[in-house]
Order: structure tokens, then sequence, then C-alpha cells
């Protein structure tokens, strides 16, 4: 399997990477060590995950998709052959959120401890602080990557406006930002088409899209409002109407046409635009993996793209 430079860093990863936001939640300890076992198996090295997840979902507190990473990597005996990207700054409690120097110090020291750790390949900012000046969060990261804590710094859900501002800031004493995690896909394209793409092009960012199947909509089980149940299922709702189907219908013949599946088709798509560099994709059980694993190969013709993106 060819690997992809991860923008101008020296980090080499599979075409796809592992959302780590089910484990400890959706898939449990053994499901999400199966998981693991078997995505490392196939040859594949990046996961995704953050000090947040999954505190959103009733009883979690947050940290536990990372204690689980850490613990399997530790009993594996396989850090060396990971590519971990984490991310900090969203509430994890009172007075425990935000970019500022000692919040994010602590962020981190903390993933660390969870993922069993000496240092984060890829530490991400998950979204933009507006009570915090840009400089002051580049300098933490830099201290940080000075520290041999983090290797290299990025964000999540950054706008055009709030990136650009990130990497006029850096230099002297300052992190750049290295790799965006924007929210993008196949039903989702206007937030990151355009200028945020462009910069990121322009300015050599590594690009791992996430929810790469749309909260589960883009695997076609989605269809009518009452198929979409649960936490997942609220947000797969919101692209059940015509434009949704309209683009299902396309999915569907692409599919059929390379005896593909929806899950499949959707991935590729993403692995098949220039300026991505892998889509985060998360999976709940090995029948699950096994689906999204294939979509590295599967290669989508000029015809195919046309008729996804027309």
């Amino acid at each position: 399997m060819q690997l992809r430079k991860l923008g101008a860093t020296d980090l080499d990863i599979a075409p796809l990477v592992l959302g780590g936001n089910v484990f400890g939640w959706t898939a449990d300890r053994d499901t999400s060590f199966a998981i693991l076992d078997a995505f490392l198996e196939a040859g594949f090295n990046a996961i995704d995950t953050a000090d947040v997840y999954s505190r959103f979902a009733q009883g979690m507190v947050g940290g536990e998709s990372e204690n689980i990473i850490g613990e399997w990597m530790e009993d594996r005996g396989v850090r060396d052959r990971i590519v971990v990207i984490t991310k900090g700054g969203l509430p994890m409690g009172e007075g425990m959120q935000g970019l500022g120097d000692a919040y994010l110090s602590s962020a981190c020291e903390a993933s660390l401890r969870r993922l069993r750790t000496d240092h984060i390949d890829v530490y991400m900012a998950h979204r933009a602080d507006p009570g915090v000046a840009i400089e002051q969060t580049l300098e933490t990261f830099q201290r940080l990557i000075d520290a041999g804590k983090v290797r290299f710094a990025g964000c999540s859900n950054y706008t055009a406006d709030e990136l650009e501002a990130a990497l006029a800031a850096a230099g002297d004493g300052r992190a750049r930002y290295q790799v965006l995690e924007p929210h993008y896909n196949l039903a989702h394209r206007g937030e990151y088409e355009g200028a945020l793409e462009n910069l990121c092009t322009a300015n050599g960012l590594g690009v791992v899209p996430y929810f790469a199947l749309a909260s589960g909509f883009l695997t076609g089980k989605y269809r009518r409002p009452e198929d979409a149940r649960g936490l997942r299922g609220s947000m797969a709702k919101n692209y059940i109407n015509p434009d949704g189907m309209r683009l299902l219908d396309a999915m569907g013949a692409v599919a059929e046409r390379h005896g593909a599946t929806h899950s499949q088709v959707a991935i590729a798509w993403l692995m098949a635009r220039p300026s991505v560099t892998a889509p985060i994709a998360s999976a709940t059980s090995l029948a699950q993996l096994s689906d999204i694993l294939k979509s590295a190969e599967l290669r989508l013709d000029p015809e195919d793209l046309a008729k996804l993106e027309g």
C-alpha cells in the first residue's frame, strides 16, 4: 500500500485514518482492540482521537477513546508503528477548556497519560478559541514541540479566516499548523471547498477530513426520517431531503458499476480529492472495518466523479 506524506511533516500515513471516537462508546474495549488489531494488520497506521471523546454521550466523561488506544498500543507494543492524532481545547469540565497556555499544556499532559506515550504525533486545537490570542496558542504549541511532547501542531474546525490568521502568526517562537481536520464529505462540501481548501493547498497543509460518511447517511441506510434514530441518526437526518436522495442514487449507480458499497464510494471520493491526504472513518465492528478498508482499492474515474459531483 502506498503511503501518503502528511502535508509538510515527515509523517507518512496510509490513505485512510481510523476514527477513534467510537472506542469506549459504541465499541467496547474488546471490540475496539479487535478493530485496532485488524486495522494495523491490514497495513494502515494512523488513528484520530480527542480528549473529549466520548464526553458527548450519556454516562461518559471524556478520555475513554484515548484510554483504550493507549492501553492497546502498550499491550501490543506498537506505539512506534502508529501515527497518533489527538485534539484538545473543547470543554472537559468546569474551567477545563480553551487554548490558553495553562489549560492547553495540562490538556496535552492528560492526553499523554491516557495514551500511555511520551509524545503525540499531531496535536490539534479542536476548534479556534476567540478568547485567546492565536499568538499565545501557537507559542504554547511550540513549547510542547520543543519539549518533545508533540511532533506537529494542527487544527480542526477552523474557518479560512481563522486558519489564515494562524498561518500568518507562525514563526518567531510560534508553531505553524501543519494539518487541518475539517468537516467534509460528499453531502457536506461547502464548508471546506473554496477558500479553506485553497488555503490548505497553497500552504502545503495535510488534510484529514472527519465525518467521511456524514454520520452514516452516506452508507445509504438512512432514507426516511424514521430510519434515523440515536445520536448518529439524528445528525444523519439533516441530509434526508431531495438533494440527499439524489446523491444516494448517484452513489448507488457508481457503487453498482464497481461492485462496491455506498461507504466505499464515499470514502474513495474523498481519497480522490487532490487536497485530501486521508479521510477519517470509524467502525464499530470488524465487518464495518473490512468494508471501509476496501475503499483504498477503489479507483473512481472521471465519469464516476462527474456523476457524484453533479
